[in-house]
């Protein structure tokens, strides 16, 4: 019976060696993620796919993650699924798009917390450690308070002689919803005294405006995230901040989708765009090719004043934009072909680095195959990486609209399976099986669509000019 039992024990432990790793980073399945849980209670996965641009992106400063935290001996890991092959793991936890990032904690499986801190390895090390540790620092000397305050540009201190009070339970609750700013907690006389502190209360200090605000008002936690957000930016901004510039250097080859987003080839740099930070993402070209400071600055204030008109991009049609079964649109032709009142015009519109596009194209070259004869259907394409219409904007890839004949300017949001058949019974029906107004879709975004809305560039940007 001894000997069983050491098999059994010994058996345990080398299917826990099993879990392969690969720079750190744990390979895991659905075979061995239960086990991979019990193992190491606090883990971090990303579901990736193996062609998404932001996974090859993130894999280095995952890795790196990984293995500072392995270095500092952390019980914290770091694990990965291939979600194209783990597809029920994938399923199982809502997977809808590359990379998805939850962290499991204390080997819960049921609730995983979405990951949403930046993507550098020193951002997912601080995002894990504040999860995993007290989201307040505890005080205990005027130095520490002091060092607190010069380290961050804003910080906020939590001032209760009992920390198992109501208010300091909520002071506590509000820290952990707030990734970005240090929270801590004193109980000090002496810290208390410097900072003329007399009674219970949460300070925020700041390195500008008046330096510091004081809560007045009920302890909860929805009062204090209020407090918080109301205070942590700056009253006034110098109106040259009202625009905020970056550098992106083309010969960067990381960098080529970004000059990809704002219609750039890496020829044409150095250049000159303007974006807007809203859902729209509006771009703005300057009327000359010239760069200096006297015409960057006539440019941003001809946009400050509203009288710069949205860039809208476009390539040359093609010669032979009509001569396949799919017909091929770009910015220049879209409006005669889309809205040609004796045509039903069925258009993909895709990126060309884009997986689910990859993956629809045989089956919407099928679709063209069937119509390429009809009269009064027509199956077509654009690249909206290249191509952008005032008619229709484009969050996701692929997306695809009907365009109904008629003079009314209709278009129909098609919403249903991505199949031959499918496809074929939307277009019979004249857009009814499969359809919805525009507007009404829930479109799936495929990891890759996140670089107009969510990849971390844009990401980072929309967070600057919220802090500006």
């Amino acid at each position: 019976m001894l000997k069983f039992l050491l098999l059994c024990s010994l058996a345990a432990a080398g299917s826990r060696a099993e879990i392969a790793e690969e720079e750190d980073v744990l390979v895991l399945k659905k075979s061995n993620f239960d086990e991979a849980l019990q193992a190491h209670p606090n883990i971090l996965v990303e579901f990736y796919a193996p062609w998404c641009g932001h996974c090859k992106a993130l894999a280095p400063e995952y890795a790196k993650a990984a293995g500072m935290l392995k270095a500092e001996g952390s019980e914290i890991r770091l694990g990965k699924v291939d979600a194209t092959e783990e597809t029920e793991l994938a399923q199982e936890y809502g997977v809808r798009g590359y990379p998805t990032i939850k962290f499991f904690k204390g080997g819960e499986k049921e609730s995983p917390k979405e990951y949403s801190a930046g993507r550098q390895a020193d951002d997912i090390v601080s995002w894990l450690k504040k999860r995993t540790g007290p989201a307040v620092a505890t005080l205990n000397e005027v130095t520490e308070a002091e060092s607190l305050i010069a380290d961050n540009e804003v910080a906020v201190i939590g001032f209760f002689k009992d920390a198992n009070s109501e208010g300091a339970k909520a002071y506590e609750k509000a820290a952990e919803a707030i990734d970005d700013i240090p929270f801590a907690m004193t109980s000090n006389d002496a810290v208390y005294s410097k900072f003329e502190v007399s009674k219970d209360s949460v300070v925020l200090f700041k390195k500008f405006d008046e330096g510091r605000n004081t809560f007045d008002g009920e302890l909860t936690k929805e009062k204090l995230l209020a407090f918080v957000k109301a205070n942590q930016l700056p009253l006034v901004i110098e109106f040259t901040e009202q625009i905020l510039f970056i550098f992106i250097d083309s010969d960067v080859d990381d960098n080529q989708r970004i000059l990809e987003f704002f219609g750039l080839k890496k020829e044409e740099c150095p250049a000159i765009r303007l974006i807007t930070l809203e859902d729209e993402m509006t771009k703005y070209k300057p009327e000359s090719d010239a760069i200096t400071a006297e015409s960057i600055t006539k440019f941003c204030t001809l946009f400050t004043e509203g009288k710069l008109k949205p860039h809208l991009m476009s390539q040359d049609v093609p010669e032979d934009w009509d001569k396949t079964p799919v017909k091929v649109l770009v910015g220049k032709n879209f409006e005669e072909v889309a809205f040609d009142s004796s045509k039903n015009v069925f258009v993909e519109f895709y990126a060309p680095w884009c997986g689910h596009c990859k993956q629809l194209a045989p089956i919407w070259d099928k679709l063209g195959e069937k119509y390429k004869d009809s009269a009064d259907t027509i199956v077509a394409k654009m690249d909206s990486t290249a191509n952008e219409i005032e008619a229709v904007k484009v969050h996701s890839f692929p997306t695809l609209k009907f365009f109904p004949a008629g003079d009314e300017r209709k278009v129909i949001d098609y919403n249903g399976e991505r199949t031959l058949e499918g496809f074929t019974k939307f277009l019979e029906s004249g857009g009814k099986e499969g359809g919805a107004p525009a507007g009404d879709e829930d479109d799936e975004l495929d990891a890759e669509v996140r670089s107009s809305q969510t990849d971390e560039t844009f990401d980072r940007s929309r967070t600057i000019a919220a802090k500006l």
